[in-house]
């Protein structure tokens, strides 16, 4: 099979393209077999992408807005209705749920998610036990990890976080907790490094999500990655708080990201809708700074992060949609400049076999858009899809 015309964008371009940008790709047995410029560069047929990594969702608990209501806003608010909800989950309601976002996700395009499953104490939720059943179900298809959400007071527990760290290591997960203002932060943050140090495992955190500027938990833990010379990956996601601190304190830990190789998940469609003020139009966007922590080297990615729940009322699985959200919010100019935040550098964070990156010889998992350039990219008739999976067309919504 070939694929004609395509332009691969700059971020994508594992191979000596030349001055060329737009391809013939020749696809056999799975995988990108041959990548050549096309015989004109002027006009391509459309944009072609590896396949989309999403590095921030919460799959365990999407889909429950109409029972719960959405919070308008008030990230606390959000918590609390979804803690009462928790309490009727079931595994048949569960599956049904979690199967619908894989379903969602598979056909715009996505080849592994990570999603994050709340834990609210030391015994393992019934999310887990599904997630385990649908990993299995859906390997060769959409790769799934997760992450354990676990507030970060229940690390003063030593016994219940040794517990938690065990039970997400035997499921191969990641540990991971929700970072706000905690008092004693960083004797708990203490806790949860030790913990994964001795247990072999990657962090993810819910960090500073809200718009106080005192909220310094990104800093927290880019020091404790750095003193302890931390091996394994450490991603961030949310980091709203950076977005209304002074440009120096910002620069000052983005720099400490930097050098302690943290990755930062920015968050568009949920932090803006629960940032910033309901009483009046909000001038607070509620995205972190995403371009500031690209220049100092710090890797970022966007995510979709909730859907139809408490936390986000609307969305879906469709990453594409969130990215071209982000970036209008974030101003992110070119546009096709920064598909690498939900492709190539997901996939890093994830520490998936392929980086994303087109060469010959990668996975022909691909996405092709009818956008020839990064002004139709992010407008509907851009975003008509084939997606393309070891070779074969899987869904296409192309007219």
């Amino acid at each position: 099979m070939v694929l004609e015309s395509l332009r691969i964008p700059a971020p994508l371009i594992g191979f000596d393209a030349g001055s060329a940008r737009v391809f013939d790709l020749t696809l056999a047995a799975g995988r990108v077999e041959s990548i050549v410029p096309s015989a004109s560069q002027e006009q391509a047929r459309g944009m072609v992408l590896s396949a989309l990594v999403e590095a921030h969702a919460h799959i365990d608990k999407n889909y429950t807005v109409q029972e719960v209501g959405a919070a308008q806003g008030d990230l606390f608010t959000a918590i609390e209705r979804m803690n009462l909800h928790r309490a009727g989950w079931t595994h048949a309601s569960l599956r049904q749920r979690m199967e619908r976002a894989l379903q969602e996700a598979w056909r715009s395009g996505t080849r592994a998610l990570r999603t994050h499953l709340d834990w609210i104490d030391e015994a393992p939720p019934a999310a887990l036990h599904v997630f385990r059943e649908l990993r299995e179900e859906w390997g060769g298809r959409v790769e799934l990890q997760c992450v354990a959400l676990v507030p970060l007071d229940v690390f003063a527990d030593e016994a219940a976080g040794e517990r938690i760290a065990r039970d997400v290591r035997e499921a191969g997960g990641v540990l991971g907790a929700f970072v706000y203002r905690n008092p004693g932060l960083e004797t708990k943050l203490a806790r949860v490094f030790e913990l994964a140090e001795r247990h072999g495992l990657a962090l993810d955190f819910h960090v500073d999500e809200g718009l106080d500027a005192d909220a310094t938990g990104l800093r927290s833990i880019a020091n404790q990655v750095i003193e302890r010379e931390f091996a394994q990956r450490v991603t961030c996601g949310h980091a709203c708080s950076l977005s209304v601190q002074t440009d120096a304190e910002a620069h000052e830990t983005l720099a400490l990201c930097a050098k302690a190789g943290v990755d930062l998940v920015a968050l568009p469609t949920t932090n803006l809708y629960l940032q910033g003020a309901w009483s009046r139009t909000p001038v607070e966007r509620g995205i972190t700074r995403i371009r500031e922590a690209a220049a100092l080297g710090v890797r970022t990615s966007m995510a979709t992060d909730n859907v139809q729940d408490a936390f986000f009322p609307y969305g879906s699985y469709d990453l594409l949609e969130s990215f071209g959200l982000g970036v209008q919010m974030a101003h992110l100019a070119p546009a096709i400049d920064w598909v690498g935040t939900i492709t190539v550098h997901p996939a890093k964070v994830l520490g998936l076999p392929w980086d994303g990156l087109l060469a010959p010889g990668c996975p022909a998992d691909l996405v092709v858009l009818a956008a020839t350039d990064e002004h139709e990219l992010i407008g509907p008739r851009g975003r008509q899809r084939s997606v393309y999976r070891a070779g074969q067309l899987l869904e296409s919504t192309e007219k």
